[in-house]
């Protein structure tokens, strides 16, 4: 590949192309230099034939309009900040108000990057302002999504100190304003009603509470998963403000939830292309963070008909000894052809040359697939950094996280490590399916827990979706598990995680 950058100083928004605005996800309404990432992505990645639906980019235009007219900065905002900081809820009666989702930022860069997606598409469906509470370096992260005004939560005043924007971090499932205890406490009602799932109502009715907070994080219990029914969405219609926290990409589960179907099968035609369009919508790296981004592919990546091969290794548990967790990923890249064996490396080179992308917090990975391919690969073996541990909420480790899952999206081949978000993240930006490594849950007490030894060293996705960790089993209508594999032709469980589910393309032509 050439230097995709060629070419790119000049762009102005009368000259942008259906290329850099991704065949319409994105608008003309930003200039260039304020956030680059914004029109170059497409030159670094692929062509793709999966293209947003016109529904889809109907609906984000419908979205970007309701952020400008309620955003921050708005008497609309304002007087609803002040309703909810004097706790006043909405009446049955108020239909117009402006209503607001607030994601809480949790876990690392990309369960947030995953959470903020979900919470993104749950705002489109539901008609709300999406505000973002995503810790103290969103802003250096990325650029802002929506034109003419700002998804970043403002900061209560100091003299709110009430106020339920405060202290956000604190909500956990013990919350009384979550949702699972409101219902366990009498919070809601049921009322007779011959439809599905029944109907609920607010025992304050007719109005609505302040707010209610949705804990919608991994190992969350039977009544907060109720989410998902049609019943409990329409009881949380007309409150004014939503707070969620999850470390899960929600997308497959609001699929699975009766009012939102028919919607999202508009929107994505292509069930698996879900994330692919959200995170190329959503998430531009800002300057520095695409500087960055761009400079190491010049420098390393970058080359007339090179074939660059991405594998990321994230470990959790750790006492498993490195040469288990390596073992498998050479045997993959060998076993898969996905680079060129040392007996024919020469003839290969001439033909078409290779490089690889490591991203991993050890360096120890790296030098030994640079010792087994170093000598083999024209392209070299590349790492661009290796943090030791990882880092919540710290600027500078989040900055280069960010850049390596774009610079591991750039690649033509990915080897992922399972049930890793960093993996999900960039599989989805680059729109590939990659190999991935089978691996104990992160909360497994021994790292041997679920693996077969006689299994192979890595499995293909079934799709470029992330995989929703924690889905609800619970039919609504039914009043039962079901099995979610057999819900829905375009659900199926995740290949690295046994009990997690994905979107797939139910017509099945793969990427």
């Amino acid at each position: 590949m050439c230097d995709p950058s060629s070419g790119l100083e000049h762009i102005t928004p009368s000259n942008l192309t259906a290329e850099h605005l991704l065949d319409g996800l994105l608008t003309r309404e930003f200039s260039y230099g304020s956030c680059r990432s914004r029109y170059e992505f497409a030159s670094y990645h692929k062509k793709s034939s999966r293209k947003p639906s016109p529904y889809l980019i109907a609906k984000l235009r419908k979205q970007e309009a309701l952020q400008k007219r309620c955003g921050p900065g708005t008497a609309a905002h304002e007087e609803a900040r002040r309703r909810l900081e004097a706790g006043e809820g909405a009446d049955e009666a108020d239909g117009e108000e402006c209503r607001y989702l607030v994601y809480i930022s949790y876990r690392g860069l990309g369960n947030r990057m995953l959470g903020i997606a979900s919470a993104f598409l749950y705002a489109i469906l539901t008609d709300r302002v999406l505000l973002v509470d995503g810790g103290k370096d969103v802003g250096d992260l990325f650029c802002e999504p929506f034109p003419g005004t700002t998804w970043l939560l403002p900061r209560p005043s100091w003299w709110s100190f009430w106020s339920p924007l405060r202290g956000l971090k604190n909500y956990d499932e013990e919350s009384k304003e979550s949702l699972g205890n409101m219902l366990q406490s009498g919070g809601a009602v049921a009322t007779a009603s011959s439809a599905g799932d029944g109907s609920l109502s607010w025992s304050s009715a007719p109005r609505t509470p302040a707010y209610v907070y949705l804990h919608l994080a991994g190992g969350y219990g039977y009544h907060d998963k109720l989410f998902f029914c049609g019943a409990h969405q329409q009881l949380l219609r007309g409150v004014p403000w939503l707070l969620m926290k999850t470390d899960n990409y929600l997308v497959p589960g609001l699929f699975l939830t009766p009012p939102f179907k028919d919607e999202l099968e508009a929107m994505f035609p292509e069930k698996d292309a879900a994330f692919y369009h959200l995170g190329r919508y959503l998430f531009h790296p800002s300057n520095a963070v695409w500087h960055a981004v761009t400079s190491y592919h010049r420098a390393n990546l970058a080359g007339a008909g090179r074939r660059v091969v991405g594998i990321q290794i994230r470990v959790f548990q750790k006492d498993q000894p490195r040469q288990v967790v390596l073992d498998p990923v050479l045997s993959c890249v060998r076993n898969e052809k996905l680079l060129p064996e040392k007996k024919t490396a020469a003839a290969t080179a001439n033909a078409t040359s290779y490089a690889v992308l490591v991203t991993s917090l050890s360096s120890w990975y790296y030098e030994r697939i640079r010792d087994e391919y170093g000598s083999v690969v024209a392209g070299g073996v590349h790492q661009p950094s290796h943090e030791g541990r990882q880092r919540w909420y710290d600027a500078a480790h989040d900055m280069r996280a960010l850049s390596e899952m774009y610079l591991l999206s750039t690649c033509d081949v990915l080897v992922t490590s399972g049930f890793s978000t960093f993996g999900y993240v960039a599989q989805g930006l680059a729109g590939l399916r990659p190999w991935v490594m089978p691996r104990a849950p992160m909360w497994a007490k021994d790292w041997r827990e679920g693996l077969d030894p006689r299994g192979p060293p890595c499995l293909r996705m079934v799709s470029v979706e992330p995989c929703f960790h924690t889905p609800s089993a619970y039919d609504c209508a039914a009043g039962r598990d079901i099995d979610l594999n057999k819900a829905t032709p375009y659900i199926r469980r995740c290949v690295d995680v046994r009990w997690g589910i994905k979107l797939v393309n139910e017509n099945s032509s793969h990427w």
